[in-house]
């Protein structure tokens, strides 16, 4: 059995920043389930939010998140975010990240919701890219870090007597399995928008260790939130590809199908409202015909190929310009506020396991994440983890005692049983909800459990079926908690309780069994 001080599950951000941060005080074996470049950071266009200005600067930014947030942010953690995060900026600086600049100086653009410019990108639109390479290439030359691409995590370790988790075991590219001993394990694998037909996310983004944790018996946090994008592309048969806040912050209109703007009927922030307010209007406005991103007034004055390359790139594919043309759009499963609830140093419910990132929960988004807010949360709760971390395992060891993993096997129609599980979640529980419809889907998640495409041994374990297993874990564990909040709040939308409560409150489940508690 391979034992190791430390092991990360996964290689976004998040798990990269805390691996720096962990080689300092042992061995750090990272895992990631495709390549390290393949993650949700590397997909992150618009850019990464930061307060570079001084206290007033952090100040704004605090107050944007929590208004963002509907009611429902850890002011205690959103402060830790906002403060922290220039001095880990200035550290990917220092790592050599290559953000754009102007006459030698940063670059900044504003985003939905955010009352001023403090966006910062790299490449136009490739900022996730270049802050996962700054990353991979430090940890890379840290000797005492060991990288593994191709690997899925099954389950974690969990010692019988103590409960503490111990480590994880893993699935190599050829079939194997490996039983990995950690001092401490540190989910960071990650969010769950493949749960959703429709999505912004890469293949990899199944909820795994979310998933991984609920079943060890960790408790999650805030799961009915996720976060639908406003502006995915929307040609029939293309990809939900990502059309970036960072248009709208250029001075984009949404225009509806006969061609008129439309955001001053919903919020005074007009394309640059929250999130969750631009997603609705686009989703009614989308019930008399298409919506679609209007470049055309912008591009007169600025180069589209030169600011959005990747975008423009993905564009010119179905013989469309920025400049040009009228970009059809629409809302997308995209970001998770919910997932494995932890205070502001990565500690979850259950000794020696730690998370942060998109898979974690600490409250710092609310009901609603602030633009750009995403890669700041990475590298701040990435660090504070790892100091965690090593705090905190001096003369843990690393025996397992009693300990029984689960696997899977292949069988029956995988790719089926997903797109089924993929589509019932759009219809039933995605932007606009109501118990009908929840209880639909939870009625239909709930006859999957028997089906072939759920793990059910040791032998024949295959990465899609674990990645079922998860999906269907996660969409559940979504839909319990959509039932339970009879409100509007945020992400989550209640047609059937369109008022938002008094009070705002935090779902937790454990077990099986939701509650909820103030934030």
């Amino acid at each position: 059995m391979p034992v190791v001080d430390f092991l990360v599950v996964g290689g976004g951000v998040a798990g990269l920043r805390a691996a720096a941060g962990l080689a300092e005080a042992g061995s750090v074996l990272v895992v990631s389930k495709e390549s390290l470049a393949e993650s949700n950071t590397a997909y992150a266009q618009g850019g990464i939010a930061v307060a570079m200005g001084g206290e007033t600067d952090v100040a704004l930014h605090l107050a944007d998140t929590v208004a963002a947030g509907d009611g429902l942010v850890n002011v205690a953690a959103a402060a830790v975010l906002v403060e922290q995060g220039p001095r880990r900026v200035e550290e990917l600086l220092a790592w050599g990240t290559g953000f754009d600049r102007e006459q030698g100086k940063l670059m900044r653009t504003r985003e939905g919701a955010h009352s001023l410019p403090r966006i910062l990108h790299a490449h136009g639109d490739a900022t996730g890219w270049e802050i996962a390479v700054s990353l991979l290439r430090h940890v890379r030359g840290l000797e005492r870090v060991e990288l593994m691409e191709w690997v899925t995590t099954v389950d974690l370790v969990v010692d019988s007597e103590t409960g503490r988790v111990m480590g994880a075991t893993l699935l190599d590219r050829e079939g194997g399995l490996i039983e990995v001993c950690a001092r401490a394990v540190l989910l960071a694998s990650g969010g769950a928008g493949q749960v959703y037909s429709d999505t912004t996310n890469p293949a990899v983004a199944t909820g795994d260790g979310i998933a991984m944790a609920y079943r060890a018996g960790a408790e999650l946090m805030d799961m009915e939130f996720m976060q639908f994008h406003p502006t995915a592309f929307a040609m029939e048969g293309a990809p939900r590809f990502l059309i970036s806040e960072a248009l709208r912050g250029e001075g984009g209109w949404l225009v509806n199908t006969k061609g008129e703007r439309f955001m001053e009927r919903y919020h005074s922030g007009l394309e640059l409202a929250p999130r969750d307010v631009v997603a609705r209007a686009i989703t009614h406005e989308e019930m008399a015909g298409a919506v679609y991103l209007d470049m055309r007034a912008v591009g007169a004055t600025m180069d589209m190929k030169a600011r959005f390359p990747g975008i423009s790139q993905f564009l010119a594919g179905y013989g469309l310009k920025l400049a040009r043309d009228l970009v059809p759009v629409r809302p997308a499963a995209h970001y998770l506020m919910g997932g494995v609830r932890t205070d502001v140093h990565g500690r979850t419910s259950l000794p020696g396991l730690y998370a942060a990132g998109e898979a974690a929960c600490t409250g710092v988004h609310g009901a609603n994440r602030l633009a750009s807010n995403s890669l700041l949360e990475g590298l701040v709760f990435g660090a504070l983890a790892a100091e965690a971390m090593v705090e905190e395992v001096r003369g843990a060891g690393c025996e397992v005692r009693g300990s029984a993993t689960t696997g899977g096997r292949g069988g029956g129609d995988v790719e089926g049983r997903i797109a089924e599980l993929q589509g019932l979640m759009w219809r039933d529980a995605g932007l606009l909800r109501d118990e009908g419809g929840l209880r639909r889907a939870q009625e239909r998640l709930a006859a999957m459990h028997g089906s072939s495409f759920l793990p059910t041994g040791r032998r024949e374990i295959t990465r899609r079926a674990l990645e079922a297993r998860n999906l269907h874990t996660v969409a559940e564990l979504m839909v319990q908690a959509a039932l339970g909040r009879e409100e509007s709040r945020g992400a989550h939308c209640r047609k059937d309780f369109p008022g938002r409560a008094d009070v705002g409150r935090h779902s937790v489940i454990e077990w099986g069994r939701l509650r909820f508690v103030e934030s």
